[in-house]
């Protein structure tokens, strides 16, 4: 199994990031029914305003492979255009587990 962790950095208001956030966490919940090797997607919007990331998802799928399945799937790509225009930075950890 690979656990795909990614953070997100966003751009805008407080409240522009928090909106953006949601309408992306909401879209990558649904990835799941959409994309077999995709066996589990988790969210996170931070809570803490000390800190400077927006976002993070952890991801299970079954080979590197198929971390590139998912990544080139529709439903993802658009997923990931929610973000356009307030993604100032993205950080990702795939490891085998």
């Amino acid at each position: 199994m690979v656990k795909h962790i990614v953070t997100f950095k966003l751009s805008g208001s407080p409240e522009e990031r928090v909106e953006v956030a949601r309408a992306f966490k909401a879209a990558l919940e649904t990835l799941p029914e959409v994309i077999d090797v995709l066996q589990n997607i988790e969210v996170g919007i931070n809570e803490n305003p000390a800190e400077d990331w927006d976002v993070v998802l952890t991801a299970l799928l079954p080979s590197m492979a198929d971390v590139a399945v998912y990544a080139n799937h529709p439903a993802h790509v658009a997923a990931a255009a929610l973000l356009a225009g307030h993604k100032e930075a993205r950080a990702c950890v795939d490891y085998y587990c």
